[in-house]
């Protein structure tokens, strides 16, 4: 264990689990970052004892901020929402606000990186809040910390995703899936250790400091060849029910609403209009050594428990 530093902002969730398993087994030593510094305890266990520390802050508290970079060499902002609540407002107070706030923090504490943590498709003249947020933060950023490298994954897949599992578990129970938009919208799903490997890689790399990567997969599928590779894998035969954008806009109004966690909101209708590929000429994982995981070669290890008789279902056909 070295005596570098590392705060990751946004610690706990699925991606920052990852994260600092991979920071860990580098020999950093890990402030994970969380509002709630107890639902982080169980991230100590993924480095030697007291290499990972939970650490109270949240990222709308500009004392706690300055507090948790105080020290370090280098910060890692993860924290992201997925429901920005009416007129996006979270999406901004977060992606932008937050994320200035973080690249500030960590500017004036002399941090000498920052990893920022965007999303593909972030852009300031999408029709989404969530896209718009996200180029918002990333503009934010380059103006607090100049040499902050910007990561721009595709969607995500691992065992605790919210795409697959969700899926795979609504084939359990309906004989319908649905198809926004016809299915024809085109992913990139990128692994979530390949994710980790990257942010471990840009810190080690004086080189990367400055630039943006785009991480994607081997492989672009469609929405529709997302679907069929989640009922392959876990053995259901279900039908498809194209959905019309607009139609899928109006029912996700009434559960953005009501829920705190909707499983779908009109804004993620509006994402799913554009295509989340990595641009052709792009810097990815390769120019950051990684070798990327396809999605069939990793889903089968955690969507097997949605088969009928999980994992015997293999045994049981």
């Amino acid at each position: 264990m070295s005596g570098r530093i590392v705060t990751i902002f946004g610690a706990s969730g699925f991606l920052g689990r990852h994260i600092v398993r991979a920071l860990a087994k580098e020999g950093w030593r890990i402030r994970a970052a969380e509002r709630h510094p107890n639902l982080a305890e169980f991230l100590r266990p993924m480095g030697m004892v007291g290499q990972v520390q939970p650490f109270k802050a949240d990222i709308t508290r500009p004392d706690e901020v300055a507090a948790a970079v105080r020290g370090a060499d280098a910060v890692v902002n993860l924290v992201g929402v997925m429901h920005g609540g009416l007129g996006g407002k979270r999406f901004f107070a977060v992606h932008e606000e937050g994320a200035r706030l973080v690249a500030s923090a960590a500017s004036a504490a002399g941090a000498g990186r920052l990893v920022h943590m965007s999303a593909l498709g972030a852009s300031e003249a999408s029709a989404s809040a969530y896209a718009r947020s996200k180029a918002a933060g990333e503009a934010a950023v380059r103006a607090a910390f100049a040499g902050a490298t910007i990561l721009r994954p595709s969607i995500v897949f691992g065992q605790e995703d919210q795409f697959f599992n969700r899926f795979a578990n609504m084939a359990r129970y309906t004989p319908l899936l649905p198809l926004i938009g016809g299915g024809r919208t085109k992913f990139q799903p990128v692994f979530v250790g390949d994710v980790a490997l990257a942010v471990a890689a840009a810190l080690a790399n004086p080189k990367s400091a400055g630039e943006t990567y785009e991480l994607g997969g081997p492989e672009v599928l469609s929405f529709r060849e997302l679907l069929e590779l989640v009922v392959r894998i876990t053995g259901r035969r279900r039908l498809f029910a194209p959905v019309p954008f607009a139609l899928a806009k109006l029912g996700a109004w009434p559960a953005a609403l009501l829920l705190p966690n909707p499983p779908l909101t009109p804004d993620q209708v509006e994402l799913l209009k554009s295509d989340n590929v990595v641009a052709a000429g792009a810097m990815g994982l390769a120019e950051l050594g990684i070798a990327a995981e396809a999605a069939e070669a990793i889903l089968p290890s955690y969507l097997w428990r949605f088969r009928k008789t999980g994992q015997f279902e293999a045994a049981a056909s």
